[in-house]
């Protein structure tokens, strides 16, 4: 198939927040997070997207433990899955610590969240521009593909005024994150509406928090975007039925399959984000 029919699938391994008391498949160790990532790339995940967490299980964005858990991943010699790191994983953090790991590890990919938010009942997701201008500079310096993570429409504002001062490279990938309380509501119609915002070009994925996730995954199909699952965004499989993160990039896999399309491998996700190949 061409690769307009072709469907990247993210895995979102663990995200920053959610305990592992709530699901015991959430992994939290270096050794945790690589091994689902590579169960995840066996399964049809072209990418997956890394948080960390400390001894207490609580989100860090310590240097240390991306390195790890990368140098993990790639010691899996038939391994190529795309890596995403998040620039956002510790809301203590600061600007530099949330940056640090970039040229330390290099991924292929890293979250880029083009706004702020009150992320409620939590606090300020804070993505000032002090924060933004510096890393889109040095994304684009390291050669490290942006996500731009998109929780509120005014994010695209945000996201096109950087790409006009040519500091964000086009075109964008875009990833919209819906049902965040604080942010957009996860509906069809929002996620319609933050696609016809889309710059030409533009590549996209998409997906609900929580009970919402099988519809933003179905619309996102019909809307000809990519998919991301995983037990950040959703610890359930169905109501009352825990989840675990291969058996959630399984059945996107079985979706994609029978809504006629066909699963990105690594090699066909980084030509369609324009990710120069990875070299081992």
């Amino acid at each position: 198939m061409a690769l307009e029919s072709k469907v990247i699938i993210t895995a979102a391994l663990t995200g920053a927040m959610t305990p592992k008391k709530l699901n015991p498949s959430i992994p939290v160790t270096p050794e945790e997070i690589a091994e689902d990532a590579y169960r995840c790339w066996k399964a049809g995940a072209a990418v997956v997207h890394l948080h960390m967490r400390d001894e207490n299980g609580s989100g860090t964005m310590n240097k240390e433990l991306f390195k790890k858990t990368v140098e993990l991943i790639r010691e899996k010699k038939d391994c190529d899955v795309v890596i995403n790191c998040t620039t956002s994983g510790d809301n203590k953090a600061s600007y530099e610590e949330r940056m640090a790991h970039l040229p330390y590890v290099m991924p292929e990919m890293a979250s880029f969240d083009s706004g702020s938010f009150n992320w409620m009942p939590f606090g300020i997701f804070d993505n000032s521009p002090q924060f933004l201008e510096p890393l889109a500079i040095k994304m684009k310096e390291l050669g490290i593909k942006p996500e731009l993570e998109i929780f509120d429409s005014g994010f695209m504002g945000i996201a096109k005024y950087y790409c006009k001062k040519e500091i964000l490279e086009t075109p964008c990938h875009y990833q919209f994150v819906l049902g965040v309380l604080g942010g957009m509501e996860a509906s069809v119609k929002n996620l319609q509406y933050l696609c016809d915002m889309l710059p030409e070009n533009s590549t996209w994925s998409a997906f609900g928090i929580g009970k919402d996730h099988m519809k933003i995954m179905y619309a996102t199909l019909a809307l000809g975007g990519h998919i991301r699952v995983g037990l950040e965004d959703n610890v359930y499989y169905s109501a009352g039925k825990l989840a675990t993160n291969v058996q959630l990039v399984e059945r996107a896999k079985r979706v994609i399959s029978e809504y006629g399309k066909e699963v990105a491998t690594p090699e066909e996700a980084r030509e369609i984000l324009g990710i120069k190949k990875l070299e081992r």
